[in-house]
């Protein structure tokens, strides 16, 4: 891999310290915000992502400790973690800065961190993580011959599935609201794919598409007021603000069904979804493949990794007045 930029910039660092300019040296740890000095006669694997939320906690975790069960640890291994806080230029900073180390190998998590490292068009290999439309995002041609020297998995939504679950859990709903972001092609998506679906089943909805968290609240006051439930596609947007999504629908007795365990985990009452530890792991056995055994990414087809987890929140169930049955195959949980 490329050690010669890493080994030059390190002998730099020494001559820097010898004149008095420069302090100590960090040490290595499993994450840090950049490469080490002694990083050198390491394997340096950037992990970068768009913003906090806990699926992008538990996909990167799920990803490091797949490469550390792989032999990718402190001994060998340096991680450089970098979050963008939600600011789109400091993303693209991240990105560049990401190619200026010559890191090893990029995992980016979601889909507008894939898109700013892939346009980079760098020789650094990117292994995507939880990327909802690969082919829809201009970040792949093909799921089978991937191209742009990138790979990873997708966590297509399962819009149909995800419906399903409502007619069961509450049946009879008339109209539902769709609420998402305008700036998220990842999110845009999905909510595509759910007017087609309610569009085939002849079901109402009614969609209000924001461009940041603060238009959230009135979205879903509105959306509350005038829908029987309302869906929320894969949108980090709406997801930094689903307390007041959740808050709106619960003043007007209606259930909210978000995309992602973690929505749930933040008051939406149910959806069908990934393990995001799962797809972070799944995402580093490609990666491992990449740095371990030669491969590059086009040689490594992308990965659509199923939504089998009914997850329910029996706070959110109890709020709105609905009971479900303890059953195999639904987790509960309570905030």
């Amino acid at each position: 891999m490329k050690k010669n930029l890493r080994k030059v910039m390190a002998m730099m660092a020494a001559v820097v310290m010898v004149m008095g300019v420069a302090g100590c040296s960090s040490s290595s740890t499993t994450t840090t915000d950049t490469a080490s000095d002694d990083s050198a006669d390491k394997t340096v694997i950037g992990i970068v992502q768009m913003a906090d939320n806990g699926a992008f906690t538990d996909m990167r975790e799920g990803f490091i400790a797949e490469m550390n069960a792989k032999g990718y640890d402190d001994s060998n291994t340096e991680f450089v973690y970098k979050n963008a806080q939600g600011d789109a230029t400091n993303l693209n900073t991240i990105c560049q800065d990401m190619v200026s180390q010559g890191v090893d190998l990029v995992a980016t998590i979601a889909t507008p961190t894939t898109q700013a490292m892939v346009n980079l068009k760098s020789d650094i290999p990117v292994v995507f993580i939880s990327v909802s439309d690969p082919v829809g995002a201009g970040i792949l041609s093909t799921l089978e011959n991937p191209d742009n020297n990138a790979t990873g998995t997708s966590n297509a939504i399962p819009v149909s599935d995800i419906f399903g679950l409502a007619d069961e859990l509450t049946p009879g709903i008339g109209k539902y609201g769709i609420l998402y972001t305008s700036g998220e092609v990842n999110s845009v998506n999905t909510a595509k794919n759910a007017k087609e679906y309610l569009d085939s089943k002849g079901i109402a909805y009614e969609e209000i598409v924001v461009t940041n968290s603060s238009e959230v609240q009135q979205a879903a006051q509105q959306l509350s007021s005038e829908c029987d439930a309302i869906f929320v596609p894969n949108d980090s947007v709406i997801q930094s603000a689903m307390p007041a999504v959740v808050q709106a629908a619960k003043d007007a007795k209606i259930p909210v069904y978000g995309s992602s365990a973690v929505m749930v985990n933040d008051g939406a009452f149910a959806t069908i979804a990934i393990s995001d530890t799962q797809i972070g792991a799944i995402s580093a056995d490609m990666a491992y493949e990449i740095l371990a055994e030669g491969k590059t990414p086009a040689d490594i087809p992308a990965q659509v990794v199923g939504a089998t987890d009914t997850v329910i929140n029996k706070t959110t169930m109890e709020a709105i007045g609905v009971t479900v049955d303890a059953a195999d195959g639904i987790t509960f949980v309570e905030n």
